[in-house]
């Protein structure tokens, strides 16, 4: 008995140990617990590779800090922080530094257009302007023999679904050089000091860049679904984030403003140029972070901590649940991360999916391994934020990646390596 007494409080200890090294919070490990990575087939060594990759960046000027983590069957195997927060104040980034998510927003987003699918309040092949009748008469471009252009009536009316996949022949106004792009930047489609039914009247008046469903054209898409969530539950973008999503998985520091009382937690956004030089693109004392928005966009609005986006990633990896919480059914995770875009041209230029993926509601989903170039799993689904943010859900592996750090422009070299260094500490595989 005094044998087995000492080796549950050697176990105790070990466990208290390990979880104090990597940092979980009380809340996060209630859900997901911390184990040593070779409980579920990785490796401790292997997982430190993350940090050194993110080391060398910060010692060769590339990069400023990151946080990472790293989950896997539903538990914790890897949680760092290195770097600065500010690096001309000396303040280290912390586990619990608040990230500006940027497109990271788009697949809570989808979601949220989800939960109320769900409850039966619209269809996917529904046009979008039975709910929202700005977009009744919308045209598309259609470019002119000298130059000009016309416009034309789409072939068929936008659908919900072309939001959520991206197909709707909107644009963004910044990723490209067309017309239809030139338009977008006069109008000031995504303006901060209005709100989303002012974009959606704005757009009302704008051409498409293509006929809806038949290509994939990274746009608005998401903005113009945040105001479909907010017509069909009758409140506003943030509130129903809050009342559906963040309380029920506990995703407290997730919104789309920083409060005062936690500033000292929201790092500095920096900016390099083409020189390799580093500027402030975004402080702290000015951001518009600071400030409730009136514009809540569903495309690049959020800000959130690694833990709170973990809870995020682990509910849709749990088929919509975490823990005794359920927002879906694991049916509609499951529409939502298969690849969308069979009957759609995928571009080759502005925003870029890759080889051997597609792209499902919300998230850029892998379809082929060996044409991607990379070791994800196919079925692997994710999305990346403006500042150089990312996560990654496989689920043949049971795994979860989240690069967390405040680089512009976004540097897609570090989300590739970062995802690389995840799997390559996979000791057993579970693709089988």
């Amino acid at each position: 008995m005094v044998v087995e007494m000492t080796k549950r409080v050697r176990n105790t200890v070990l466990a208290l140990a390990l979880a104090w090294a990597l940092g979980a919070s009380a809340g996060l490990a209630q859900v997901l617990p911390v184990v040593e990575p070779d409980a579920v087939g990785m490796s401790t060594a292997r997982l430190e590779r993350i940090t050194e990759m993110a080391r060398r960046r910060i010692d060769e000027g590339k990069l400023v800090g990151a946080v990472t983590l790293v989950a896997r069957d539903g538990k914790i195997v890897h949680s760092r922080s290195i770097g600065h927060a500010d690096v001309e104040t000396d303040r280290p980034l912390a586990k619990d530094t608040i990230f500006r998510i940027y497109s990271m927003t788009k697949p809570i987003t989808s979601v949220a257009a989800m939960i109320l699918y769900e409850e039966g309040r619209f269809q996917l092949g529904d046009p979008v302007h039975w709910y929202l009748p700005e977009l009744r008469n919308v045209m598309v471009h259609v470019d002119g023999k000298e130059g000009g252009g016309d416009r034309v009536a789409p072939r068929r009316p936008i659908t919900i679904r072309d939001l959520l996949a991206h197909k709707s022949g909107l644009t963004y106004g910044f990723f490209g050089d067309s017309e239809v792009d030139r338009l977008y930047g006069e109008a000031d489609v995504l303006d901060e000091s209005g709100t989303t039914a002012d974009m959606v009247e704005k757009l009302g008046d704008l051409p498409l860049r293509f006929h809806p469903g038949e290509r994939w054209h990274y746009s608005v898409s998401t903005d113009v679904l945040g105001r479909l969530v907010e017509v069909l539950s009758g409140s506003t973008l943030d509130e129903f984030f809050r009342r559906r999503i963040f309380e029920p998985l506990g995703m407290s520091d997730t919104g789309f403003s920083v409060p005062d009382e936690k500033l000292e937690r929201f790092p500095v956004n920096y900016r390099w140029d083409r020189s390799g030089e580093r500027r402030i693109a975004d402080h702290p004392s000015r951001s518009r972070y600071r400030r409730q928005p009136t514009f809540h966009s569903g495309g690049g609005g959020l800000v959130s901590t690694a833990s709170d986006y973990l809870r995020f990633c682990q509910m849709l990896l749990d088929g919509g649940r975490l823990g005794d919480v359920r927002l879906l059914s694991p049916k509609t995770v499951a529409l939502m991360t298969m690849n969308h875009l069979d009957d759609a041209k995928i571009p080759t230029s502005g925003v870029q999916l890759g080889d051997g993926a597609g792209f499902g509601f919300g998230f850029r989903v892998v379809t082929d391994e060996a044409r991607s170039h990379r070791l994800a799993s196919r079925g692997t689904y994710g999305w990346g934020g403006m500042a150089s943010t990312m996560f990654f859900v496989d689920p043949r592996e049971r795994l979860i990646g989240i690069i967390m750090t405040q680089k512009l422009p976004t540097d897609l070299r570090l989300r590739d390596d970062f995802e690389t260094a995840v799997y390559q500490a996979i000791t057993a595989s579970y693709d089988r």
